[in-house]
């Protein structure tokens, strides 16, 4: 039997306080699925989604499937922001490289447009990732009625209320704000395949850390410098009797 979800009290303010500022650059991007002669444009959506989901997509991190079921309205924009965040592209680059913690500070800042609830949300929304994994949270928050509210079915979900009244510059965006990992990721990624000196590597926390089993017949970096520095000498004592050869051989050559 599952879990029931802790309640978690709101605790971030901003996304609760409706901006009463003139829009400028600092004003979040709302773009929506609309009709007539001000409709957005589908690259518009589009792009802006990729921005929101991922903060950059190159060419191969598209995806042509959800794309064109977009631009024939088969899916709207809700659906198509789903598909990001179970795309392979999110999976690898964002979800294998956190902890449970910081894959929710991540959905939630992408998904709600806001920070969490403390750590009461924090840890919630990690024990539904246990229980669930990705697919349960996403539905969990796309489903939620503070997305509908904020969002609807057809606009992209953005940062909210980053501009406030009194402040004269808005709020750092979110994918300034938590990059796509951090030094959790690179401590665990060194256990897995130590690339420093020796027979084990030293990371930030100072404690020495052992060769992986997979490379215990692997040679050593000393040893890789060691042969490479023999095969580059050899290089060039091969190309310098290569050349006295040819030299000699021109010079007999030219004496008969």
């Amino acid at each position: 039997m599952s879990l029931p979800l802790l309640s978690t009290p709101p605790r971030t303010q901003n996304a609760r306080v409706r901006t009463i500022s003139v829009g400028n650059e600092e004003s979040p991007r709302q773009v929506s699925q609309t009709i007539g002669r001000n409709a957005t444009s589908p690259d518009e959506l589009i792009g802006q989604a990729y921005r929101q989901i991922f903060f950059h997509a190159f060419k191969a991190d598209r995806e042509p499937v959800l794309e064109s079921q977009l631009r024939s309205g088969q899916i709207t924009a809700r659906d198509f922001v789903r598909g990001l965040l179970l795309s392979a592209k999110f999976r690898n680059d964002f979800y294998r490289c956190n902890s449970n913690y910081r894959v929710v500070d991540q959905i939630v800042g992408r998904v709600l447009g806001r920070s969490v609830h403390g750590d009461d949300e924090r840890i919630a929304l990690s024990i539904l990732i246990a229980e669930q994994g990705l697919p349960g949270l996403v539905d969990h928050l796309l489903n939620s009625q503070e997305y509908l509210d904020a969002f609807g079915t057809n606009t992209v979900p953005y940062q909210r209320a980053r501009v406030l009244g009194g402040r004269a510059v808005g709020e750092l965006p979110f994918n300034q704000q938590a990059p796509r990992y951090d030094a959790y990721w690179r401590e665990t990624n060194a256990r897995r395949a130590p690339a420093g000196r020796g027979s084990g590597w030293v990371p930030s926390g100072g404690f020495s850390l052992p060769r992986p089993a997979w490379l215990a017949d692997a040679p050593s970096p000393i040893a890789r410098k060691i042969w490479q520095g023999v095969v580059t000498t050899g290089g060039f004592l091969l190309t310098g009797f290569v050349i006295y050869a040819a030299g000699v051989m021109l010079s007999t050559a030219g004496a008969g």
